[in-house]
């Protein structure tokens, strides 16, 4: 479980350095779509990472819709967060290339209070 969760930190620092180092930023917006593609979907999957080890479940692929119903059954919180960054990380960074630095950086915020969270409530189990 640690290991994963590690990896999916991993997962969101890679993101981190793709937007860091390659989007080339520019005041408020990032220029480079390509990257900003790149690091939405790798911390995205950070993220599916972290909360497989907590749902556990099916082997796979598994749909935005059997997360969210698994998180309901758990934390409705925690459901919310997801939502979130599914909207900001999958959908605004990693299909539409959004520019604006703001997005991304909460995205990646609830993206890492969300793998916190994961991690918190697999060491009280």
């Amino acid at each position: 479980m640690e290991n994963s969760v590690r990896e999916a930190r991993r997962y969101l620092d890679n993101a981190k350095e793709l937007l860091r180092d390659k989007a080339k930023k520019e005041g408020k917006y990032y220029q480079d779509k390509k990257y900003i593609k790149l690091a939405g979907h790798a911390a995205y999957s950070g993220v599916l990472v972290a909360l497989d080890v907590l749902i556990g479940g099916k082997k796979g692929r598994k749909s935005a819709e059997w997360y969210q119903e698994n998180l309901r059954k758990i934390d409705r919180k925690a459901l919310d967060a997801f939502n979130s960054i599914y909207n900001i990380l999958h959908l605004s960074m990693a299909y539409d290339g959004e520019r604006n630095v703001v997005v991304s950086k909460e995205g990646l915020e609830e993206a890492e209070e969300l793998i916190n969270w994961v991690e918190a409530r697999t060491a009280a189990a």
